[in-house]
């Protein structure tokens, strides 16, 4: 796998210990943002910024060294067939540029495709109910019969009813995992990601070779709700990653749909419902009228693009996106 020397120096940057990835997906996506990362030249006012520059300056020596770490990383990653997606790639989901809070490169098995952005995180409890797992499955095939991605964790429970249900109607999915690439949590679904990654996508936002730990899945949460236009919860209680995954997708202006017997269940999903503009749904009729076509999000994304070049010549800063979902 041939690495850009943006990209190289893209992750290099992002090895430099402390600074926010978060931070530098932002700055990086802004007029000449790399060449000013590299130098320590930032735009951007906020106390990650203010800790990033120091930092950045602090290492300059060590680019370098980090720049050649950055490529054997890429290397591993395409020696286990996985490839290097950054936030300066077309190839990067338009979905997941929309939040404010996107990892600045993904590790991708698979095929991201530009009809996975009609796409929906279908999540819940990894200690699920057969009512919880039969849910799941119901929800996930119907939403491929209407041709929308499924998106989920690959973790126990529901995420695994809805990968295997989307996959099982012939449909797409995508997992986005909290581990590297090179690893597989839990172990028992190696065999369905790599099903996944045949007729799919398995997403890894970490370096290669990373265990999951307890910030990982917490940030996997953020990328999952980025990547997907909404986010079905089907089965979760009040300390669930899916209730985190709900409240992060509302933060993200993404759409938050409740099944009845969850919000029947729950008073978390209740007052979700009531006071945070989550959605009570009975059927996937109720979640795909709520989706905008792969070309409306692609315009909507070019629209944040331009805003944002006029918007800093003007020295304003950057300009909120227009309102998707």
């Amino acid at each position: 796998m041939r690495i850009t020397e943006e990209q190289s120096r893209l992750l290099a940057i992002c090895m430099i210990k402390g600074v926010s990835w978060y931070f530098i997906a932002r700055e990086a996506q802004r007029l000449d943002g790399l060449a000013r990362l590299w130098s320590g030249d930032i735009i951007e006012c906020s106390p990650e910024a203010t800790k990033a520059r120091a930092l950045i300056n602090d290492n300059a020596s060590e680019l370098g060294r980090h720049v050649k770490s950055a490529i054997q990383e890429a290397e591993r990653a395409a020696d286990a067939g996985a490839r290097l997606v950054t936030v300066l790639d077309q190839e990067y989901p338009a979905t997941l540029r929309l939040i404010f809070n996107p990892p600045p490169f993904l590790f991708v098995r698979g095929e991201l495709r530009d009809a996975d952005l009609r796409s929906v995180a279908v999540v819940g409890t990894r200690q699920a109910s057969e009512d919880g797992l039969r849910r799941a499955r119901r929800m996930s095939g119907l939403l491929t019969e209407h041709q929308v991605t499924v998106v989920s964790g690959l973790a126990r429970g529901i995420d695994t009813a809805a990968h295997t249900a989307a996959l099982d109607t012939g449909g797409r999915t995508i997992a986005v995992v909290g581990t590297g690439i090179l690893r597989c949590y839990p172990a028992e679904n190696r065999a369905l990601a790599d099903r996944i990654a045949e007729s799919g996508a398995v997403v890894s936002q970490f370096w290669p070779d990373a265990n999951g730990a307890t910030y990982t899945f917490p940030r996997r949460n953020v990328t999952m709700s980025g990547i997907a236009q909404g986010t079905v919860v089907i089965e979760a209680a009040s300390t669930s990653g899916a209730k985190m995954q709900a409240r992060l997708a509302l933060e993200h202006g993404k759409r938050v749909f409740l099944l009845r017997s969850l919000t029947e269940a729950q008073p978390w999903a209740q007052e979700y419902v009531k006071t945070r503009g989550a959605l009570m749904v009975e059927d996937v009729d109720d979640v795909v009228k709520s989706l905008s076509s792969p070309d409306r999000i692609q315009e909507v994304n070019a629209s944040r693009a331009q805003l944002t070049l006029e918007f800093e010549d003007m020295k304003l800063g950057e300009s909120a996106p227009e309102a998707l979902w």
